[in-house]
């Protein structure tokens, strides 16, 4: 059984995760098409927006139980290996210079809260709930504090991650975690709209520009983020998009991209 199923429709690929029998828990093998998948997608121009959701309502349950028990075994190189390696999925994401929306109608816990909330956008039902759970197990959400420093504030992060409390996905939109919160029936449409809309009506080399200057702009000083952002607006104005987009307006075109 494929354990992640993708399609492609209106310019919108879909990443969906087909483990429901495990609550989508992330094992290797799960990681690995993950990742496959997601890296079509990036390498796929007919693709400009990316969404991730669940086969059935569970998200992702975070690790898997039958490969934590094998973990206890595993040698430091190992583990940091297998660390690498989950890694490796969320900067797939994070670096990514396409839109990724997460769509979560049910648990996203551990690794899978991660997952959801490393996306662009992450939308979800008022059934589903969030919670970086390791502290719980003796574990330590390591890798997500990274993507999570300077995007929620200190407090909130220092909350959900020492307690390892699960939360609802209003809580989650407070902390800014999550986008908007919406009823279970209507999810898959607005997700889908949304998606689509953001390929109509948005340049793919912006997003690419923007994303990539999100990440880089808070380790700057003052001047090194002026001299980086002269740098990257003069790039942008002699791109593709740009020249297009210039000449759509100087002729009073509408512009789909």
């Amino acid at each position: 059984m494929q354990l992640v199923l993708t399609e492609i429709k209106n310019c919108v690929g879909y990443i969906t995760l087909n483990r429901p029998e495990k609550r989508n828990a992330l094992s290797p093998e799960l990681v690995d098409e993950l990742k496959s998948g997601i890296s079509a997608f990036i390498s796929n121009d007919e693709v400009k927006v990316v969404v991730l959701k669940s086969a059935d309502k569970p998200f992702c349950a975070g690790a898997d139980l039958a490969y934590l028990a094998k973990i206890r075994n595993f040698s430091r190189e190992e583990n940091v290996a297998d660390s690498q390696n989950l890694r490796q999925l969320f900067d797939l994401l994070h670096k990514s210079p396409k839109v990724f929306i997460s769509q979560v109608e049910g648990p996203a816990l551990a690794g899978g809260c991660g997952l959801a909330t490393i996306c662009d956008f992450c939308f979800a039902t008022d059934e589903a709930t969030f919670g970086y759970t390791e502290s719980k197990i003796g574990f330590v959400p390591a890798l997500v504090m990274v993507y999570l420093q300077g995007r929620i504030k200190g407090a909130d992060m220092r909350d959900i991650l020492i307690s390892g409390r699960v939360f609802s996905a209003t809580e989650a939109v407070g902390m800014g975690l999550v986008n908007k919160v919406l009823p279970p029936d209507e999810i898959e449409t607005y997700t889908q709209d949304f998606a689509e809309n953001l390929c109509k009506t948005i340049s793919g080399q912006s997003v690419a520009f923007i994303k990539e200057m999100l990440r880089k702009l808070p380790g700057l000083t003052l001047d090194e983020g002026l001299d980086y952002a002269a740098d990257m607006n003069a790039n942008a104005r002699s791109s593709a998009d740009c020249i297009k987009g210039i000449d759509s307006f100087l002729n009073k075109e509408k512009l789909q991209w």
